[in-house]
């Protein structure tokens, strides 16, 4: 449990309600805050983060990952298949060879930011 401090809550209690109002429209619906919480929840593992990060270089194969991440191609497939339940990548195949990449700019720019602000 985090206690608070008084740098942390308001000393008197007092409502702006053109604030309060503003932020209320803005709110997306219940069902939007749930699917973007399991979004960032999938992107919140470091390992799914590090797959991720790979491939906002470009499109890779499971085997590429594997040896990128360190990790089995197995384990590289299970996490995979999260990511593309979550739809943060997409694959093809060519042959025997399965390649994958971020599903669109709006992926991308999530990982730039997220690792651009833990940078500053």
């Amino acid at each position: 449990m985090m206690l608070t401090s008084q740098e942390d809550a308001c000393e008197v209690t007092c409502v702006h309600p053109e604030a309060v109002l503003k932020a209320r429209v803005a709110m997306p619906d219940t069902g939007c805050v749930d699917n973007a919480s399991a979004l960032l929840k999938a992107v919140a593992d470091p390992t799914r983060l590090r797959l991720l990060s790979a491939l906002n270089t470009g499109e890779l194969c499971v085997c590429d990952l594997s040896a990128v991440v360190g990790i089995s191609e197995s384990a590289v497939s299970h996490q995979l298949r999260l990511l593309r339940a979550h739809r943060l990548v997409t694959f093809r195949k060519e042959g025997r060879i399965v390649y994958y990449r971020l599903l669109d700019q709006h992926v991308t720019a999530l990982i730039g930011s997220a690792l651009d602000h833990v940078r500053e």
